[in-house]
């Protein structure tokens, strides 16, 4: 049903030459486990953000994702406490209270789009759990703004893209409008939590607490709301994404789904029964089947660096300035370190006994990461681990998952993510 785009099999056949190739305008694509490493956690320091993720500053602002140096140093360790693992217990109850929402309001043998139901369900969660508030009708105008904001990036990634975005086309407008409203929604977000008095452990409390030596606001207005769009952006983007791709390989697996539904019905009496923090622990084959769609479909697909300093990276010396890349697609679809790499295998991810490369060797640690790594891994892994756990098991514990007959072919489309470029047609049944 998923099949690659153009963009994505020209990957594939470049990696077949080498572990180090020649990339798009000047850049090298690296592929082996060793060179992540070295890019992500040994030269670390000697990197920063590409040039392509720092023009996504144009439509998510100079968030966290976006920016770079003192800045990024100076906002994650606001932010980090809010996401700390520590706190997901009070989480999880959101996490479980929309699951059940979405599955009790589906119909058994109603066929309906995946793609928007993970969209919608992952908005509402990430707008109670790290701002408090909940999303009413204008939950549709913010999937749509966040929709804007994947084509804009599209665009200015490309040739004279900067020019093209700044065209008065229908599409452009239509951008501005969307990210006006999404805008109007955050400062809504931050008006009522400021004039309400209340003073909360979230994220958006955290934002508004923190203070300069001095004692004044650590950030500006401006920067407060580019901060909130990242967050919200990158808090429910991938993680619908994940879902998504995880459902359908779920319909194409009838034995690993009904493997999956046995386990969370022993951990779930019922399927109005709402899952704990603790209860995550207690699902261990449902991380596996997380892992192992993230590994054929993460939605982080590829990365890219610029050298700031001269640095040498798997033995291939690169000078100051020149863009370097890594792709999860590749390295985790290798079958030197996952032999059938295109085949659906949980089992691999089983902790107990974990499964080696293709020369029996254990699997190197690079081999596979979905959240990224170093200095700028995802500052929200584990929040997406619990509500990818938990919304995945509450939706296996009432509905069996198929694909529509009338569904065809869907495009993957890699942009900031790798999400599906269509709808994604399946049906439901208990």
């Amino acid at each position: 049903m998923l099949v690659p785009n153009d963009q994505l099999r020209d990957l594939d056949e470049r990696a077949k030459e080498g572990d180090v190739v020649p990339f798009r305008r000047g850049s090298l694509l690296f592929t082996h486990p060793n060179a992540v490493r070295e890019i992500l956690i040994t030269h670390d320091a000697a990197f920063q953000k590409s040039p392509a993720l720092r023009k996504a500053s144009w439509t998510l602002g100079n968030g966290l994702l976006t920016a770079d140096g003192a800045l990024h140093k100076k906002q994650r360790p606001i932010m980090q406490p809010a996401l700390h693992t520590k706190r997901l217990a009070g989480y999880a109850g959101i996490m479980a209270k929309h699951s059940l929402e979405v599955a009790a309001s589906w119909k058994d043998g109603q066929t309906l789009d995946a793609h928007a139901e993970m969209t919608a369900l992952t908005l509402h969660i990430v707008a109670e759990a790290l701002f408090g508030t909940a999303l009413g009708p204008e939950v549709d105008a913010v999937s749509e703004a966040m929709d804007y904001n994947v084509q804009a990036f599209r665009k200015l990634v490309r040739k004279w893209g900067p020019l093209l975005a700044i065209l008065p086309t229908p599409q452009n407008f239509r951008y501005l409008l969307a990210r006006r409203k999404l805008i109007s929604v955050l400062r809504r977000f931050v008006v009522e939590r400021r004039t309400s008095g209340v003073q909360r452990d979230d994220l958006l409390g955290r934002l508004l607490a923190a203070r300069t030596p001095e004692g004044k606001p650590a950030m500006s207005q401006k920067q407060l709301i580019d901060e909130c769009v990242t967050l919200f952006a990158a808090g429910h983007e991938t993680t619908a994404n994940a879902m998504t791709f995880t459902l359908v390989l779920l319909a194409q697996h009838p034995e690993e789904r009904a493997k999956l539904r046995a386990e969370v019905e022993a951990v779930m009496p019922s399927p109005e029964y709402e899952l704990t923090i603790d209860d995550v622990d207690r699902l261990p084959y449902t991380r596996q089947i997380i892992a192992e769609s993230m590994r054929l479909y993460p939605p982080a697909w590829i990365q890219g660096r610029q050298a700031m300093a001269d640095v040498t990276i798997d033995g291939q010396p690169i000078k100051r300035g020149r863009v370097v890349f890594i792709a999860q697609w590749l390295t985790h679809r290798d079958p030197r370190w996952w032999p059938n790499p295109e085949r659906f295998d949980p089992s691999r991810f089983d902790e107990t006994h974990p499964a080696p490369a293709a020369d029996g060797s254990p699997r190197p640690r690079w081999a596979y990461y979905p959240f990224g790594g170093g200095s700028r891994s995802c500052i929200g892994e584990a929040f997406a681990w619990a509500e990818l756990t938990i919304a995945l098991a509450t939706l296996v514990r009432r509905w069996r998952f198929q694909i529509s007959p009338d569904a065809g072919s869907v495009e993957l489309e890699p942009g900031i993510t790798l999400r599906p470029a269509g709808a994604v047609r399946l049906r439901v049944q208990n």
